[in-house]
């Protein structure tokens, strides 16, 4: 299958890729599916079934809501965030679903809204609709959310086919080594491999705004993520601590205020933790490739940004593409799926995948940035999903902030090196998929184990 950096890289709302994006996007295609088949206007009722992880923290990520909402004919994409509570609040209270955002139905929260303790084939991630008109059922589809708001049907799924964009690409690779081939080949940094890939798709001054429009986005959402105290909704009662740290960051410099050695670092935390607090609160963000990882890739650019000497946009583009290369092999070879491989898949996936677009803007060859991958991945293998309260908040907010310092340090090694390792890329990519495949159910998105658990129990 060809992927996109457009397919990793997407504009959306928090708190989660596969739990809010996703089945967003799911209750849009249903509707758009009913209205194709031209049965809107038949139908008076619909169900939503949530399987698997969906189900199990669905409710702390805001499945409901977003299928609800992707029902009412939003996108993640095109959504204002400040608009999904009141429409719920009046939706619960109505009892009334404005399908496709204007035809009224009856829903009953308690009949309709169906969290099942089951397992559907192909993936964790799964849910069925089911419509029905005035004699019974209508019509019914089943949708898996396999990560980064990528959604398949059930067709696709059991085809084995999950992305229907079967493009042939000019520089097409499913390996590192694949990619470090053509890199060497055709005398092409990984950035410009990528770009000549996405040529196939659009033109290259539309790739370069939708990078830079992306990249707009991300500045954004750390704008946001900076104007806001107090506490992060969900009941856990986590603090947001991006703004107060910016205050004092601010500070280091002016006269009888003691400066920091590591003031850089503190910088990197305060990116990371405003995005995840913002993607925490439901706010629009930038999934990367996950909402629960959107904090890495963000940080570690705008780390670059602030420290450096010399920036333009071109080194925006080249970063994003560089690190959508091995966001590809991630997804290609594993998963980007939190309910399928545990949380290395989300923050170990997005940790690569910046060091890589750090790695290639700073200069570094094919092989330094696969070296730089390679680090960040594999010091991110059996990180396990375990979030408290089925929330994006406890672990998820730090785990972002410690993975894009540590993406930063493995380009640090990488780049005094000459390319040459003993683990290689693939092998990391290997050993995650297997490690998940091995790790139990309960510590991949189901806060059934680990510090889900121990919180409560403490």
């Amino acid at each position: 299958m060809a992927i996109s950096v457009f397919d990793l890289f997407k504009i959306g709302v928090g708190p989660s890729s596969s739990h809010t994006v996703g089945p967003m996007r799911a209750g849009a295609l249903f509707v758009q599916g009913l209205r194709e088949r031209h049965q809107l206007a038949q139908v008076r009722r619909i169900e939503v079934r949530l399987y698997g992880s969906l189900s199990a923290t669905g409710v702390g990520h805001g499945t409901d809501n977003a299928t609800l909402m992707g029902l009412m004919g939003e996108w993640p994409d095109q959504i204002d965030p400040t608009q999904i509570g009141p429409r719920i609040a009046a939706l619960r209270e109505t009892h009334t679903l404005q399908l496709d955002g204007r035809l009224p139905i009856g829903f009953v929260w308690a009949r309709d809204m169906l969290l099942l303790d089951e397992n559907l084939p192909y993936h964790p991630n799964a849910m069925t609709l089911v419509a029905y008109d005035e004699q019974g059922e209508l019509h019914q589809d089943t949708y898996y959310s396999v990560g980064g708001g990528f959604v398949v049907d059930a067709a696709q799924a059991a085809s084995g086919v999950l992305d229907a964009d079967q493009t042939v690409l000019p520089y097409d690779f499913n390996s590192a080594a694949e990619l470090l081939a053509l890199c060497k080949q055709n005398d092409m940094r990984v950035s410009q491999l990528m770009m000549a890939n996405e040529l196939t798709w659009r033109s290259e001054a539309d790739i370069r705004a939708g990078l830079l429009k992306l990249w707009h986005a991300m500045q954004e959402c750390v704008s946001n993520g900076l104007k806001y105290e107090g506490t992060l909704p969900g009941g856990l009662n986590v603090r947001r601590r991006a703004a107060k740290l910016h205050r004092n960051l601010q500070e280091i410099g002016k006269p009888n205020v003691i400066g920091s050695t590591m003031s850089a670092m503190e910088w990197v935390n305060l990116f990371a933790l405003a995005v995840n607090e913002e993607n925490a609160a439901g706010g629009r963000m930038v999934t990367a490739p996950t909402n629960g990882a959107a904090g890495i890739i963000p940080a570690v650019l705008h780390y670059y940004v602030r420290f450096s000497d010399v920036v333009d946009e071109s080194n925006v583009v080249d970063y994003l593409l560089a690190a959508a290369a091995v966001g590809i092999l991630c997804k290609k070879n594993a998963s980007i799926s939190g309910a399928e491989v545990g949380c290395q898949g989300e923050v170990g996936s997005a940790c690569a995948m910046a060091a890589a677009g750090l790695a290639d803007i700073l200069g570094g060859t094919p092989a330094q940035v696969e070296n730089a991958a390679e680090i960040a991945l594999e010091h991110n293998l059996g990180l396990t999903c375990d979030p408290v309260g089925g929330l994006v908040q406890v672990p998820c907010i730090e785990r972002n902030a410690i993975a894009a310092v540590k993406a930063i340090n493995a380009v640090q090694m990488a780049l005094r090196g000459d390319g040459e390792h003993f683990i290689s890329l693939d092998q990391v990519i290997r050993t995650m998929r297997d490690t998940g495949a091995d790790m139990h159910d309960k510590y991949k998105e189901t806060s059934r184990g680990g510090l889900a658990v121990s919180a409560i129990e403490c």
